[in-house]
Parts: C-alpha cells; sequence; structure tokens
C-alpha cells in the first residue's frame, strides 16, 4: 500500500492510498451520490477535467463491466472511501483498480469522503490534486480551469447507427460528448441517427435532410462554445430539435438566455424534477456544474424545475419545434422516469405539438 494525498486548492489535506495509475493529476474536484453506476460515471465524457468523489463509501464491488461503458474515461483522478478488489458479478471484465490503471487514471481511497463533501457543499467546487508528495507551490492547482472540453471529447467523423426495429426517422446528434445510452434511447424509437462532430456546420447538418437534430450532453462551460451556439442560432425553427444537458444550456444561449455555475452542482441519480405543466415530480440522473438562468430565455417557456433548489431544468420552445432538458432520460443505471422524453420527441417530429 504506498500512501497518497488529495491536496484542495485551499490547503487543506487529506491522505488516502493510491491505487489505480502511478501518476499525479490536477483537476476540478466535484462529487457525485450515486450509489450504483460508477461504470457509467467514468465512462461519462462529461466529466472531461474533473477528479470524480463517490459519495457512497464502498465502490467496484461489481466490477467493470465494459459492455456498460458510455464513451471514454475522460475523469482526471477518482476518489473512494473503499474500493472492492474482489468483485462479484458474472458480468465483470476487470476489477477498478486495473481499469483506471489501463487508463491511466490515478486513485486515492481511505479518504473520509464525508467531510470532503461537505467542504464542497459549503465552499463550492475547487481545484485540488493528486499526488505522492504535498506541493509546497499550489499556484498550478489554485489556476487550473477546465477549458477546450468539447473539442477534446467529440466524434472526429460521422458515423451512423441504424434504428433497432423499424425506421421511422433520420436524426443527426450532435456531438458534444455523447454517452452511449442517448444513441440507444433514439435507435429504440425507431431512429437511425447520425453523429456529427462539434464543429460541423448548420448547413451540413441540414444538408442531410434529417427528421430531427439532437444536441448531446458534454463537459465544460456551456459559454466557452461560441461557434456551436452561433450554429444551433441556425438551426432553431429549421428542424425539430431536443438537447440534454449541455445541449440544454448551448440551447438557451442560442435563443438569448444566460447560463452561470452553480456552486457544487448536481451530479447523481437522485434529483427531484418537477414538471410545472402537471402534478408529476420524477426523479432524475443528472451531471452538471451549470444551469440555464430561466428568467433569462424570452424565446421559451420553463417546463422543468429542480425541486430541491428551483433551478432551470427543462424549457420549452413551441414556435421553434425544439425542446431541451438539464437531465438524463436515458439513464443507463436508473431511474428510468424520464424515458418518455424519446417518444416526446418522436412525435414532434411527425408533426406533435410540444
Amino acid at each position: 500500500m504506498k500512501k497518497g494525498y488529495l491536496v484542495l486548492q485551499n490547503g487543506q489535506v487529506f491522505e488516502g492510498i493510491r491505487f489505480g495509475a502511478e501518476t499525479d493529476s490536477i483537476g476540478e474536484l466535484v462529487f457525485t451520490t450515486g450509489m450504483c453506476g460508477y461504470v457509467e460515471t467514468l465512462t461519462d465524457p462529461s466529466y472531461a477535467g474533473q477528479i470524480v468523489m463517490q459519495t457512497y463509501p464502498l465502490i467496484g464491488n461489481y466490477g467493470i463491466i465494459r459492455e456498460d461503458f458510455e464513451g471514454a474515461c475522460c475523469v482526471k483522478g477518482y476518489v473512494v472511501r473503499e474500493w472492492c478488489d474482489a468483485p462479484s458479478n458474472f458480468r465483470t471484465d476487470c476489477d477498478l483498480d486495473t481499469f483506471l490503471k489501463e487508463q491511466g487514471v490515478p486513485g486515492l481511497w481511505g479518504v473520509d469522503t464525508r467531510e470532503l463533501t461537505r467542504i464542497i457543499r459549503e465552499h463550492g467546487v475547487m481545484n485540488a490534486c493528486l499526488c505522492d508528495e504535498v506541493p509546497a507551490d499550489l499556484s498550478p492547482v489554485e489556476h487550473y480551469a477546465v477549458q477546450g472540453a468539447v473539442n477534446a471529447v467529440t466524434c472526429q467523423t460521422s458515423a451512423v447507427y441504424p434504428a433497432l426495429g423499424e425506421e421511422r426517422h433520420k436524426v443527426v446528434l450532435i456531438d458534444y460528448g455523447v454517452k452511449r445510452h442517448i444513441l440507444l434511447g433514439l435507435q429504440k424509437n425507431g431512429c437511425t441517427v447520425t453523429t456529427v462532430p462539434a464543429s460541423a456546420s448548420a448547413e451540413e447538418i441540414l444538408a442531410m435532410a434529417p427528421d430531427g437534430v439532437v444536441l448531446s450532453n458534454g463537459p465544460g462551460d456551456p459559454a466557452e462554445n461560441d461557434d456551436q451556439i452561433r450554429q444551433i442560432q441556425k438551426l432553431l425553427g429549421q428542424v425539430p430539435l431536443m438537447g440534454i444537458c449541455l445541449g440544454h444550456q448551448l440551447t438557451a444561449l442560442a435563443a438569448g438566455g444566460r447560463t452561470y455555475k452553480l456552486k457544487y452542482g448536481h451530479r447523481g441519480g437522485n434529483q427531484p424534477v418537477r414538471d410545472l405543466k402537471g402534478v408529476r415530480t420524477y426523479i432524475t440522473s443528472q451531471n452538471h456544474g451549470y444551469a440555464v438562468d430561466g428568467e433569462s430565455v424570452t424565446e421559451g417557456t420553463v417546463r422543468f424545475v429542480n425541486a430541491n433548489d428551483g433551478t432551470c431544468e427543462g424549457i420549452d420552445y413551441p414556435a421553434l419545434r425544439a425542446f431541451t432538458v438539464q437531465f438524463h432520460p436515458e439513464a443507463h443505471t436508473g431511474p428510468k422516469d424520464t424515458a418518455f422524453l424519446f417518444t416526446r420527441f418522436a412525435d414532434l417530429m411527425k408533426g406533435g405539438a410540444l
């Protein structure tokens, strides 16, 4: 067992035991509250540039299952209270330590994650480093910022994913860091999906004559993506559109709205979301550090809000034949409450109203 440290930008030091890759790393420290789904968390491109801490105390008990990967592993580090070195699951491909070593991701266990979570909740998200020795100079940690994340995780070339069953719609999905189960959710609803890089122009997309366009999830500050926002402005009103997570934020910016950074974000599978057009409150899976200022979007109407803090969770744009949500309707490990949104998008492509 090799000693290691998690050093926060404010100078606080947490001692633990190293596992995973034997390398030092700097990133934005965030926590996620999921009791399961660590495989999907580790392979979600939306975590690019971040050190992820699990609030649930035991991680790795069912191993790493490659069939459940959402995308590439983009985390900068992984922090847990305890990890299981002898997973028990007939689908297991390897253990957590082996996977982190393969991906070049450093890990730290034996850390008081309860105290760390309290610190982040009170102070807000902060930078940190995973290291063998406590650095004398913390300026590299203090000045770290997640930048250029979308361009780092987007696909480089287009790809086609055929509908599962009868093809009813042709959809173009702009990949800002898409999770695989978003594609699967569309395919199950009769959509043949063509993914395009984040750099694709509106003209290139419209030339494909899609029945609809989906804007995917992704990492980083939405306001950083100026070119992508301009392309969405050209797409709005031209074709039915659905935005998820980062796609929700970029659409709001394209429609003249504003976004802002949350104190510690929403990450986990237990976020309650209230539908303002009905009486339902859905439990949702989320992973984001920024939110849309709902009052700033004049072309749309806020449809969903977070029942905990009142933040905007979804907007309808009836005149533009578009709707967006901050949460993940495709959540692989659940909850499945909002999977109906894929059907809603299919109905919109058939000419239905919001």
